[in-house]
């Protein structure tokens, strides 16, 4: 009987490693993550800006700098001042709605989607935003 309770705590022991082991591995994956590419324009950049390097970097093939570049889009885009506890409403800018929907075609690998949904964006970026 003693036996058998040193193996099932053995057997405990082994899987407790086991297991810690395997979290150990995959926060070391996420950890190791490289940053998207930056498209090649400036620090002060307009959304439009973002999005017509978005635009060249697709029709290169380079999704990962397409991506950052709508991503910066999106944040310029939502660059705003808001009224005090006022930041839990949505914003309704279709250049918002436009840039949430071409990272998406992108994320689906649908590039040439997202190329058009890019210039129909480029529309309402170059139109002042109602915020």
């Amino acid at each position: 009987m003693r036996a058998a309770r040193r193996v099932v705590r053995w057997l405990v022991v082994l899987l407790g490693m086991a297991a810690a082991a395997a979290a150990a591995q995959q926060d070391a994956t996420a950890i190791l993550v490289p940053n998207l590419p930056s498209p090649t324009i400036g620090e002060n950049a307009s959304p439009r800006d973002y999005l017509l390097a978005a635009r060249a970097a697709l029709v290169l093939g380079r999704t990962g700098e397409a991506q950052q570049a709508l991503e910066m889009a999106e944040t310029r885009a939502l660059d705003r001042s808001v009224p005090l506890f006022k930041t839990d409403m949505r914003i309704g800018d279709p250049l918002i709605g436009d840039i949430e929907q071409a990272l998406k075609a992108l994320g689906e690998g649908d590039r040439s989607r997202a190329v058009q949904i890019i210039e129909a964006a480029l529309i309402h970026a170059e139109q002042p935003a109602a915020r």
